[in-house]
């Protein structure tokens, strides 16, 4: 059974949808061991306490720098003895201590289809403001390891939405979240337990 860290820095809604996911038996071979958030005032606390998963708080504004705050990290990760590591809303950046424990053992949620509006600055609204801007006929979900490059690293999986004519930026990201986000990281989580993810260059295989 692996280990897994689920990192928070909001209301924690994929954190949520990992929770229900694993209470359905649809995360295999793994189970969810910690919630760790940037903050201390955040709902998705709430959400881990309710699910009696333990929680634990890395305070951002208790570190000089994004490297102290990753070694700590890292330590706590290693701690626990975690096997795979879950971005799910943390907005707090990490340096290369964590890549280099964790090598394709770090996972994120980006609500946009990599490589586009992707990157520094897309996050939260401005990633569906960019894409309404851009027109685009479709957007989606993007489930990727994890690199020192922000929303660079290999994809493992995608999924899509249509885009409608009416779309507002906070009715597109409610979409993707609801049809894409909440249904692709339990199922990656639950892939990378099973050990059926392989990665090859930029590629990420799924074996069967």
């Amino acid at each position: 059974m692996k280990k897994i860290a689920v990192l928070v820095s909001g209301g924690g809604t994929n954190l949520q949808a990992l929770i229900n996911a694993q209470s359905r038996g649809e995360i295999v071979n793994g189970e969810i061991s910690i919630v760790i958030s940037s903050s201390p005032m955040v709902y998705a606390l709430e959400r881990a306490q309710k699910a009696g998963i333990p929680s634990y708080v890395l305070d951002r504004k208790q570190y000089p720098s994004s490297q102290a705050m990753t070694v700590a990290l890292v330590d706590k990760l290693k701690e626990l003895s975690i096997d795979l590591v879950v971005m799910a809303g943390f907005m707090t950046i990490v340096t290369k201590e964590l890549f280099e424990v964790y090598e394709n053992a770090v996972i994120n949620i980006h609500p946009a289809l990599i490589p586009s509006f992707a990157g520094p600055g897309c996050y939260g609204l401005h990633v569906h403001e960019k894409a309404l801007a851009y027109g685009v006929k479709v957007s989606g979900a993007t489930v990727h390891f994890v690199t020192e490059e922000c929303d660079g690293g290999p994809i493992i999986l995608q999924g899509t939405v249509d885009v409608l004519p009416d779309d507002t930026p906070e009715s597109l990201q409610r979409r993707i979240m609801e049809q894409c986000e909440w249904k692709l990281l339990p199922q990656a989580v639950s892939l990378f337990c099973q050990n059926r993810l392989k990665v090859e260059g930029r590629t990420v295989r799924i074996l069967p």
